[in-house]
């Protein structure tokens, strides 16, 4: 979710710099995540500020940070992580009513009726819904003036204001209020989840197959690699890599469904940095470029066509390694194993073959 955020505001403002504010204990995990993230999108990211006890101390730490820049902004959006669908319309929005008014924020006007009840849960007061608005990040300021307002607020103690906007109001800023957008959904609860998978889902409606084959001869050695899992055997499998068939086959299918050509034309076997190198290098890079693309891998089948090693007690450590190089969940990967009933070179075990087939799931044209 952190990098798809990070990825939707990079495409929306594509001007920015971005200052992700994160918990000092999760530096590991936004590394992670950056490193799924398309590389010049990732290249607009400055270093992380580690952020507070509160939200509203995060915040001060981000725009402090930001006043020490040798050129510091002269407007700053400040956007929650877990609101991935944010697109440069509202982006345009927010800009425009910060130059014009100081400060803006996005609303939605509630679609129910609001009523305040009081400490006995009966109704108090009945409010009237065409003045209300459900407040949306992008928030957008003129720098100056949102830092000035924290650092008023954090001098007077006031630590329990629970948005930016309300830190403004609260150093006598008028706040302006523009039009929001429905998809600009903030995912909190396990059904807000399921509510933005399906609007990713909408979004991706670019749905592509590839397949992916591959062989590799037995040689000399005591294990061959199979979808990343190193497997006892009495021979090993040739090749300039490990020879991971396997993972082989499925990058091919990956990079067959992106039409972004297999695996030779990126990792020629002809280039000496190549070998002996572990296949999870090519499969996780073939799984990041449909990352890049704003993608995602809906599944993988595959296929091993050899009458030993017997695969049948590790086909699941060799489906839960490929999930985890792809970074994807183990239900979205099939390995099946056969044998070619003693026919052919794989009958009689000169070697292994793979097969395999990828759906992924890009976004439609437009549509980022």
């Amino acid at each position: 979710m952190l990098a798809r955020t990070i990825e939707s505001l990079a495409r929306a403002a594509p001007g920015a710099a971005l200052l992700p504010i994160i918990h000092r204990g999760d530096l590991e995990f936004y590394e992670a995540c950056k490193a799924g993230i398309e590389a010049n999108l990732a290249q607009r990211l400055v270093a992380p500020v580690f952020g507070g006890a509160t939200r509203q101390e995060s915040i001060r730490s981000g725009l402090e940070a930001l006043s020490h820049a040798p050129t510091p902004p002269e407007i700053v959006l400040i956007h929650d992580a877990a609101r991935p669908f944010v697109f440069g319309s509202l982006i345009e929005r927010a800009v425009s009513g910060a130059a014009a008014h100081g400060a803006a924020v996005p609303g939605m006007t509630p679609a129910d009726t609001i009523k305040r009840i009081d400490a006995c849960g009966s109704v108090a007061e009945t409010l009237p819904r065409g003045q209300l608005r459900a407040i949306q990040t992008p928030q957008a300021f003129r720098f100056e003036l949102i830092l000035g307002a924290h650092r008023k607020a954090a001098l007077a103690g006031a630590g329990d204001l629970t948005d930016d906007a309300t830190v403004a109001e609260f150093a006598g800023h008028r706040v302006q209020v523009f039009a929001g957008e429905e998809s600009n959904m903030k995912i909190t609860t396990p059904e807000d989840f399921a509510r933005a998978e399906a609007q990713l889902i909408a979004e991706l409606a670019d749905i592509r197959a590839g397949q992916g084959y591959d062989v590799h001869a037995f040689g000399p050695g005591n294990h061959v690699w199979l979808g990343g899992v190193r497997l006892e055997h009495d021979r090993g499998l040739a090749g300039h890599s490990d020879a991971d068939v396997l993972s082989h086959a499925i990058t091919d299918a990956l990079l067959g469904a992106l039409a972004d050509g297999d695996i030779g034309s990126h990792f020629p076997p002809t280039d000496p940095q190549w070998r002996g190198a572990p296949s999870r290098i090519f499969l996780s890079a073939a799984a990041a470029k449909v990352r890049a693309r704003g993608g995602v891998i809906a599944h993988v089948d595959a296929t091993i066509v050899c009458e030993r090693p017997k695969l049948g007690p590790h086909r699941n450590a060799i489906r839960e390694s490929l999930a985890n190089i792809m970074d994807v969940s183990i239900d979205r990967v099939a390995v099946k194993a056969t044998t070619s009933e003693g026919l052919g070179f794989t009958g009689r075990e000169e070697g292994i073959a793979s097969l395999a087939i990828a759906t992924i799931r890009l976004p439609a044209r437009g549509a980022l």
